[in-house]
């Protein structure tokens, strides 16, 4: 019974999502697009191989608090996934005569059957909980502080995500708490998951809850005492039997992921550089060239990934100065030409950059990098700067389009700049790039106050 209770919206879905999924995996591939090919050997690989790329990709690990972008990124991973395995079957099977246009068709009409599906289940199951009260979970919470009073307000405040939060009980006082009259609550009232402070709980508190949660089934989760830590998830590993929590999940360490980035970097940069910078530079120069004396582009020595300097390109925008590689330009630089305040504004100076991400230096999206004299000096100031350059620089950043672009006017730039940096490096999807460059053209094309 509590297998059911405890599961994935419920121990019946996951089977039957399978089930769906399979079913429109086949039933479009032998009813339409692939009729000459044998049932049974079409069925077995394609089932088989659904599995495991599920299994790799986590497809099904979609919970009652997973958000919409990323089960958008579940599916994209698992479409690249699956068209690859398609082309694999077509090409090891030549004499059937599959052509690349059928498979991309079929692979479309599949993954437009799933996502409507997918989201279908999604949004009636956040119905079935607002409306009929169905599919929740009860809750309590162990500790009083601004992170669990949160949780509280989240829990209160989003009855879609089927929470129903009953009690939090104070640990301020800890002579005065009496454990288990917390576990006979929890017990009486058939709580389903427990969330604990770890800052205000003591060793023996939390062996005691462990203890309780593990013999009588019950979900229990922690809250970190992280005020000092920007980092949203911890990795959780064995190093043979021994448990070992690595401080930050990077998911372009994973190399399938890094071959996606690099990839994706590749063909935009080459379609930028062919397609724009191809006609633009000749005309960005002569405007250039008529204003002022000085090369057409210009370099600076910036940190990269690893820490590495590398040379970054731009349209110049200044009159040639010594101070260029030393001072941020500031509101109403007088360095700045009127042409280069058009580029800087609508950000075409930094177009150049897609040769630095075509040569593996930069990506599209990342942190933004910064000036190697300026990075010396934030690595000594501001707490958590150096983690930015766990991945490639970045022509445009999630720091960026959520108001940290620019000068750094004050530590309170740089500090938020730095922590929508490791939210992005945390949180990477190739989904989270998309978005990131249309809202960087969409600023582009507004204009932003500070593009100076």
């Amino acid at each position: 019974m509590s297998l059911f209770k405890q599961g994935r919206y419920s121990g019946y879905l996951r089977p039957i999502s399978y089930l769906i999924d399979l079913s429109i995996i086949n039933g479009l591939a032998l009813l339409y697009f692939f009729v000459t090919i044998d049932p049974v050997i079409y069925v077995l690989f394609t089932t088989v191989s659904w599995m495991i790329l599920s299994v790799y990709s986590n497809f099904y690990e979609v919970y009652r608090y997973t958000r919409e972008v990323k089960i958008l990124s579940l599916i994209l991973t698992q479409t690249v996934l699956f068209t690859l395995v398609m082309f694999a079957f077509s090409g090891y099977n030549y004499d059937l005569n599959i052509y690349p246009t059928t498979i991309f068709y079929y692979v479309l009409s599949v993954f437009s059957g799933i996502t409507f599906f997918k989201f279908t289940v999604y949004y009636l199951l956040q119905k079935y909980r607002v409306s009929l009260g169905g599919n929740y979970r009860r809750t309590v919470i162990f500790g009083v502080n601004k992170k669990t009073q949160a949780l509280e307000n989240f829990f209160n405040k989003n009855p879609e995500y089927g929470y129903v939060h009953l009690k939090t009980f104070s640990f301020k006082d800890k002579k005065e708490v009496n454990l288990q009259r917390y576990f006979d609550y929890i017990i009486e009232e058939d709580i389903d998951e427990i969330y604990c402070s770890i800052s205000e709980l003591t060793n023996q508190q939390i062996s005691d809850i462990v203890d309780f949660a593990d013999n009588n089934l019950k979900i229990l989760k922690f809250l970190p005492d992280s005020k000092e830590i920007y980092s949203k998830k911890l990795k959780y590993e064995y190093y043979d039997y021994v448990p070992i929590l690595s401080l930050r999940n990077i998911p372009l360490e994973d190399s399938f992921n890094t071959v996606i980035k690099r990839a994706f970097d590749i063909i935009f940069s080459s379609l930028v550089i062919v397609f724009i910078l191809s006609w633009l530079t000749p005309i960005i120069a002569i405007l250039i060239k008529l204003e002022s004396k000085g090369p057409i582009f210009f370099k600076q020595s910036r940190n990269g990934f690893n820490y590495r300097e590398f040379d970054c390109y731009k349209f110049r925008s200044m009159t040639p100065n010594k101070d260029a590689n030393l001072y941020q330009a500031t509101r109403g630089d007088d360095r700045i030409t009127k042409i280069g305040r058009l580029i800087r504004k609508t950000s075409i100076d930094e177009l150049p950059q897609f040769f630095n991400v075509l040569f593996g230096d930069m990506s599209v999206v990342g942190p933004r990098p910064h000036m190697v004299s300026h990075t010396t000096m934030y690595a000594k100031r501001i707490d958590k700067f150096m983690v930015r350059h766990f991945v490639k620089p970045g022509i445009t950043g999630l720091a960026q389009i959520s108001g940290f672009r620019g000068e750094v006017e004050s530590d309170k730039d740089i500090i938020g700049r730095v922590k929508f940096d490791i939210f992005y490096i945390e949180n990477w999807s190739i989904l989270l790039d998309l978005k990131i460059i249309i809202q960087t053209f969409s600023n582009a094309v507004k204009g932003e106050d500070k593009a100076y």
